[in-house]
């Protein structure tokens, strides 16, 4: 809760990490000053790449008291506009799924060395971001908790799979080890709402934690309000139901 008399401070800015293979690449970085504990939360980019909206998205979480880490998962294809690096990404199939868990699993433990950031540490994604995060959490022991935005491509056909992608990440269900948040639109292609319920029917029958809600008059990308797609009353619900979730699921 606020109160008019308390402090506020926050420190941002673009650190270096160690990533897959021992790459370094860039990430953002936003935490609340102050001695912490923190709780910690990786912000995974959406297909539309390392973009304004994501900084934003990783100051708003140190906002609300968490130590945020998002790693550009596109640094091996240059650097530009990030519609311009997104563009070479997609032109190459895009990230390889391993090259972006092992991204993945060094932003998360890069937060959990720091001194005041506490022993939770959250994912977030949107888009494929979403995708990337319920694999990573999947894949690599360490994460807390899962937020998916409507992330596409965690149900695949096997005429979907590639050499970068070659494992559905619902295959992995039954290794996934913490709750899982899942905010998406009845409108949206990819996911669809049947793509949706086989993720769903998958988590229940291998006894997962799991909150999923639709949306109705919502589709992809419903959070971005610098685009059409944009829904207000939608998207305000979804982030008090992010920061509900992860109040309980990350709590000091």
């Amino acid at each position: 809760m606020y109160t008019t008399d308390q402090y506020e401070g926050m420190l941002a800015e673009t650190v270096v990490i160690q990533g897959a293979n021992g790459d370094t690449i860039d990430a953002y970085f936003a935490r609340p000053l102050g001695a912490g504990l923190f709780p910690g939360m990786v912000l995974i980019h959406h297909m539309p790449g390392w973009d304004e909206w994501y900084r934003e998205a990783t100051r708003r979480f140190a906002h609300h008291g968490y130590a945020a880490l998002s790693p550009n998962l596109y640094e091996r294809y240059g650097h530009g506009t990030p519609e311009d690096v997104a563009a070479a990404a997609r032109a190459d199939g895009g990230v390889p799924d391993d090259q972006a868990v092992a991204d993945l699993a060094a932003a998360m433990r890069y937060l959990r060395a720091l001194p005041y950031v506490s022993a939770k540490v959250g994912v977030f994604g949107t888009c494929s971001g979403g995708r990337h995060a319920v694999l990573a959490a999947s894949r690599v022991a360490g994460f807390d908790a899962i937020v998916d935005c409507w992330g596409g491509g965690v149900v695949m056909g096997p005429d979907q799979l590639t050499p970068q992608r070659p494992v559905a990440p619902i295959d992995y269900t039954a290794d996934l080890n913490c709750p899982i948040l899942g905010l998406f639109g009845e409108e949206d292609h990819s996911p669809t709402v049947d793509e949706v319920a086989r993720h769903e029917e998958a988590l229940q029958r291998q006894g997962k934690e799991y909150e999923f809600h639709m949306y109705p008059d919502a589709g992809h990308g419903f959070f971005y309000y610098h685009r059409p797609s944009y829904r207000q009353a939608q998207a305000v619900d979804g982030w008090e139901k992010i920061w509900t979730f992860l109040g309980r699921k990350l709590a000091v």
